[in-house]
């Protein structure tokens, strides 16, 4: 796979709203992060939001973050949780995929197969359970896999007719996260996972009115989140991230719209290949047989204006709003994700709040990599070997000492 690496920039504030203390964060604090998936970092620009407003005056907002390449949900919820780009961490698709038997799981059961998730790299809920901490996760992505013959201590799996859209789900899931996990069963860290706004961007359009009143609702989420959290007694030390894992591109569709499908390409057949993942957004991956490789290249190189062809065989359009279909239009959403992570369409939104974080603190950019070693400053742990930095976020915490060790953390890029 073709990975791209962003550069990482940041754009810090002028003054500090609290003192500098150099400590080591002690763990004191629980931690919950939180992803709604498909949350784009300006979908808030033009829907009135006033809990996430609040939430930004009481704590952090990041301009946008830079996940990694392939932006796809699986792929950049893993390097949330390890601080591993995609090519380290091993999860390279929604779906999981055997080339030689031609297996192919969709999402939701990928969830179930344990080899597809654990390649080596640790999530950091085993890591942190590993440190005597205790951990939770709901419906988060990797919830479900055994790593390295653990599983996490409380967790529950998404089904797979979830209705990711159901606001009632939605608030029973916070107070089952709030109530049970965090105040009767003590847990130090938890991970909760929405589905939306990702499954109405798709269906309806980033730029559409459904995606607009998406927002309001994950608004009103947020806002019972708080509420919630302060209900139990919580807020006082309860550290909260919200993020996503990608943004939303409009798909171009019309009589004008030149479909990239492969097999109207001139001297390009699906019978060259030995396997092939297509139909799954903007990118595809393509194994010919043996000897056809450069049939294969040869012929989809300059076969559509916006398809570029790359060795280790993978396709990949140039621009958002393109789709790779196979051997008819197979993808009938109006949004998708997947495209270049530089795309500021690709753009997640990140705040953070809580008793470690400064109050009202805008912050620049930063890659999602860097999630990872931040959480586990938080919680006082070690972290494994990562590809981000404490450095590149350790301006929002009120004391942004050293962490407890550092000597799991790899330097940022």
């Amino acid at each position: 796979m073709l990975l791209a690496l962003s550069v990482l920039m940041h754009i810090f504030p002028a003054t500090l709203s609290a003192p500098v203390r150099d400590r080591c964060t002690t763990g004191k604090n629980k931690l919950l992060l939180i992803s709604f998936d498909g949350f784009r970092w300006d979908y808030d620009r033009d829907v009135d939001t006033p809990n996430l407003d609040k939430m930004a005056e009481e704590g952090i907002k990041a301009a946008y973050v830079t996940p990694p390449f392939l932006t796809i949900t699986s792929p950049t919820h893993f390097t949330l949780l390890s601080g591993r780009y995609i090519e380290n961490h091993g999860v390279i698709h929604n779906n999981s995929f055997n080339t030689t038997t031609q297996e192919k799981k969709q999402y939701h059961m990928t969830q179930l197969v344990d080899e597809y998730w654990d390649n080596g790299s640790l999530p950091i809920w085993i890591t942190a359970q590993r440190q005597g901490l205790k951990t939770g996760s709901l419906h988060f992505p990797g919830t479900a896999a055994t790593y390295q013959n653990e599983t996490i201590q409380v967790k529950e799996v998404e089904p797979r007719l979830n209705d990711r859209t159901n606001e009632t789900a939605w608030r029973e899931n916070v107070d089952k996260v709030m109530k049970e996990w965090f105040k009767d069963k003590n847990l130090d860290f938890v991970t909760l996972y929405f589905g939306d706004p990702d499954s109405t961007g798709h269906k309806y359009a980033p730029d559409s009115p459904k995606r607009r009143e998406v927002v309001k609702k994950v608004d009103r989420t947020v806002g019972y989140i708080q509420e919630t959290a302060e209900k139990h007694g919580l807020s006082d030390h309860l550290n909260i991230i919200i993020t996503a894992d990608h943004g939303m591109s409009t798909v171009f569709k019309g009589v004008d719209v030149k479909e990239i499908i492969l097999t109207d390409i001139p001297g390009f057949s699906l019978k060259d290949l030995k396997f092939h993942m297509v139909d799954y957004g903007p990118s595809g991956l393509l194994l010919p047989k043996e000897g056809m490789l450069d049939k294969v290249y040869q012929a989809l190189k300059g076969g559509h204006p916006n398809l570029h062809v790359y060795k280790k065989e993978t396709c990949l359009p140039d621009y958002p709003g393109y789709v790779i279909n196979g051997l008819y239009v197979f993808q009938t959403y109006k949004g998708q994700h997947g495209y270049d992570n530089e795309d500021m369409d690709m753009k997640p939104f990140f705040r953070a709040v809580g008793p470690d974080f400064h109050r009202n603190f805008l912050v620049g950019p930063f890659e999602t990599v860097n999630v990872y070693p931040l959480m586990c400053h938080l919680l006082g742990i070690k972290p494994e070997i990562n590809d981000g930095s404490l450095d590149n976020t350790r301006y929002m915490l009120i004391a942004n000492g050293e962490p407890c060790d550092s000597g799991g953390e790899s330097g940022g890029i």
